[in-house]
């Protein structure tokens, strides 16, 4: 299965990223820093660079085009 994360460098994004690559599955990180990609690779993850805030960035359907599944985490590491 194919998963992206929206805010795929927060606290959320990152665990489920990689809970996603322990169980084999593909995940994607949406993050807006191209300084973060190193860490979602590092989990086994594959970073995506888009800022969702800004309308001059690409598109948000270009960067979950593909994907099985769409999480919505950014901001979930400041509620739990």
């Amino acid at each position: 299965m194919k998963v992206t994360v929206i805010g795929g460098h927060g606290q959320i994004g990152l665990r489920l990223l990689q809970l996603l690559a322990q169980r084999g599955d593909t995940g994607r990180g949406v993050i807006r820093n191209p300084n973060r990609a190193d860490d979602l690779k590092a989990i086994g993850a594959e970073p995506v660079i888009c800022d969702i805030e800004n309308e001059s960035s690409p598109a948000l359907a270009t960067a979950i085009a593909g994907s099985d599944s769409v999480v919505f985490a950014a901001l979930a590491g400041a509620l739990a």
